[in-house]
């Protein structure tokens, strides 16, 4: 050890306890680093948990055991769905938030994530905060209709109708803060149009009673309404996104028919909580983006009227963060709070 010392000091000039300081240090280092750099390495050695904060069926359902099952594929492990439905997906969303940091608990989040901050003045965790944003799977528009009995034809008859009606004109929403409400409040304020918010608890009631002709007018996702639609069973005025959709071309935006400006839309996107090692961010981006190319999952995606992106986490938090910001003047417009 002696020899050893008086090479360490002539080669560097160091006295030999400092010498051993600099080394204890760099071996304590190491150390701390070791796991999350064998972790990585090995990720994913398990099954993965993809959290949905929806029932199953629908429209996250859908996307969800599309792109999951393609991803089982890539990364060599099961990719299992996990339905955690209730509070406007926040269950669902809080579960992942408060979940070890280690890749194998993902969300797939929706516009909802974008709406609850918001709304609830008592989230039990923070998006911006606890969950970091992978990337975004897909797109789609929402779906201006009325009831096919109904004899509006046009956006500009529904405002004309809206602000010439003798009795309010309903619509109807899967809820008060639902992507329907605060869509039809961001036309209402656009438009300046008057339409009374009839809320039901969740989309399939809501839907029901406008296929009844109860209420008139809703705006629901592309996903769900495009089938009832071409079925003759709605009439749709417009979508809600400043470009049309390529599974529906021949329906117009918002802003062709009348509404300059308007843009909104749905969409699905993948978040792991906050402390995820970097490198398993970018191995669940990349394989995703990789999925959303398979023509399988593209067809799947297409078929529900969703548009595949597959965006960078830089791109997905930049566009996320635009979105809170949006829809909380929407909500404060609106005067909407949930307790």
């Amino acid at each position: 050890m002696g020899s050893h010392c008086q090479t360490v000091r002539s080669a560097g000039g160091l006295s030999p306890m400092f010498r051993w300081a600099l080394l204890a240090i760099s071996i304590v280092a190491a150390g701390w680093e070791a796991p999350a750099s064998a972790d990585t390495t090995a990720y994913p050695s398990r099954p993965i948990k993809l959290v949905v904060g929806f029932p199953a069926g629908g429209a996250s359902d859908v996307v969800a055991r599309a792109v999951g099952q393609n991803l089982s594929q890539r990364l060599g492990q099961p990719v299992i769905v996990d339905n955690r439905p209730g509070a406007a997906s926040n269950i669902g969303s809080e579960v992942v938030a408060k979940s070890a940091p280690d890749g194998y608990t993902v969300l797939l989040g929706t516009i909802s994530l974008s709406i609850n901050p918001s709304l609830y003045r008592n989230l039990a965790y923070d998006p911006l905060k606890d969950l970091v944003p992978v990337t975004q799977i897909s797109s789609a528009p929402f779906l201006l209709v009325v009831n096919s009995a109904v004899p509006i034809h046009s956006v500009a008859e529904l405002i004309a109708t809206a602000k010439n009606a003798t009795d309010p004109l309903n619509y109807a929403s899967a809820g008060n803060g639902s992507g329907a409400h605060l869509f039809m409040e961001l036309f209402k304020s656009m438009a300046n149009v008057p339409l009374t918010h009839i809320p039901y608890k969740g989309a399939a009631p809501a839907m029901t009673d406008v296929l009844g002709g109860r209420v008139p007018l809703t705006f629901d996702n592309i996903i769900t309404t495009l089938p009832l639609v071409k079925a003759g069973k709605l009439r749709a005025l417009a979508v809600s996104t400043d470009t049309r959709s390529v599974v529906a071309p021949d329906i117009p935006t918002l802003a062709e028919a009348g509404v300059p400006g308007f843009d909104a839309t749905s969409w699905f996107g993948l978040f792991v909580p906050r402390g995820t090692p970097r490198e398993i961010v970018d191995r669940l981006q990349r394989e995703t983006a990789e999925a959303l190319k398979d023509p399988q999952v593209r067809e799947v995606l297409l078929s529900v009227g969703s548009e595949p992106v597959g965006s960078t986490p830089t791109a997905f938090a930049a566009f996320y963060r635009a979105e809170i910001e949006k829809w909380a003047k929407v909500v404060r417009s609106a005067g909407v709070r949930i307790d």
